[in-house]
């Protein structure tokens, strides 16, 4: 079992290196701005002490107003974890891809993008991961008839 980090501590640090990319911190996670997404990964997997170098789970939720994908990364060095955020929009649903810093990205983003509609820009292979080409919609999402 890892040890869950301070978010609010880990938020000093990034706001020190990255000012403006959070829009929120709760007890649990960071909330960031969805165009500080690859910034702020990268800033975690290669800053030292904090070394995240396991995305171990990508998954998104729908609030009617916005979409939010929650990031949980692991330093399987220090033993420690993180859960990170980002919103965006229901008109635009995108956010940029984190495939180019972990692989463990590649299927979890496409199975947003085919459940939920949100695409990763700089995907390598943005398509349906689970259902078929031709399908309609985006399922998971809370106005999906």
């Amino acid at each position: 079992m890892t040890t869950a980090l301070l978010a609010s501590e880990i938020a000093k640090q990034i706001n020190e290196s990255l000012p403006g990319a959070i829009s929120e911190v709760t007890d649990t996670a960071i909330v960031i701005k969805g165009e500080f997404l690859p910034d702020v990964a990268a800033f975690l997997k290669n800053t030292a002490g904090l070394d995240f170098d396991y995305l171990t789970t990508i998954t998104a939720v729908d609030y009617y107003q916005y979409f939010e994908v929650v990031y949980l990364f692991v330093s399987m060095e220090h033993n420690h974890s993180l859960t990170l955020k980002a919103r965006c929009s229901r008109e635009n649903p995108s956010l940029p891809s984190l495939v180019s810093l972990w692989r463990s990205a590649d299927h979890q983003e496409r199975e947003i993008y085919d459940l939920m509609g949100i695409t990763f820009e700089g995907h390598p292979n943005m398509k349906r991961i689970v259902l078929w080409p031709e399908f309609q919609g985006h399922p998971l999402r809370k106005d999906y008839l």
